[in-house]
């Protein structure tokens, strides 16, 4: 008898819960909370998701490098390419490397200068980015280019 008095007793004190034989039904949203390896279900809502991390992307950064190294090679605060890698503790050929960015059509280099990465999620990888200033005349990158975007694309709508 003492129980049953005890239980009417809680849910008196428990408004808008109803207790029926030692369960508590709640009318609170439940969020699922990960604390290690267990989910355990909170009744205060997660926290809101931090806003994407904007930065500019990687190879928009080695084609500004590039711009650079070149400038300071007409310049001739530099004398060469070696001079460079030796500089900055490179070897010719990586110095070779970055400066083929400037290979690219104008047009681009822009887009490329405008490319971000969002999350530390690089849209473009050097090489790729490489393989399009090798493809050739300006025309030919451009449809290297176009092709590299339309996979690209492509392959945000299959993973989002």
């Amino acid at each position: 008898m003492r129980d049953a008095e005890h239980t009417e007793e809680r849910a008196a004190k428990n408004t808008g819960d109803v207790l029926i034989d030692d369960f508590r039904i709640c009318d609170d949203p439940f969020h699922r909370v990960r604390r290690e390896r267990r989910v355990v279900l909170s009744v205060t809502p997660p926290p809101p998701k931090p806003a994407p991390v904007h930065r500019p992307a990687k190879v928009a950064q080695m084609l500004a490098l590039a711009h650079h190294l070149q400038r300071a090679i007409d310049r001739g605060d530099v004398a060469d390419r070696a001079a460079v890698a030796r500089r900055l503790g490179l070897t010719r050929a990586r110095v070779t490397q970055l400066l083929d960015l400037l290979l690219l059509a104008p047009d681009l280099q822009m887009a490329v200068l405008q490319l971000e990465a969002i999350d530390g999620a690089e849209p473009m990888a050097e090489r790729t980015l490489r393989a399009v200033a090798h493809a050739g005349t300006w025309g030919e990158q451009r449809v290297a280019w176009s092709d590299w975007a339309c996979h690209a694309l492509r392959s945000r709508r299959l993973d989002g």
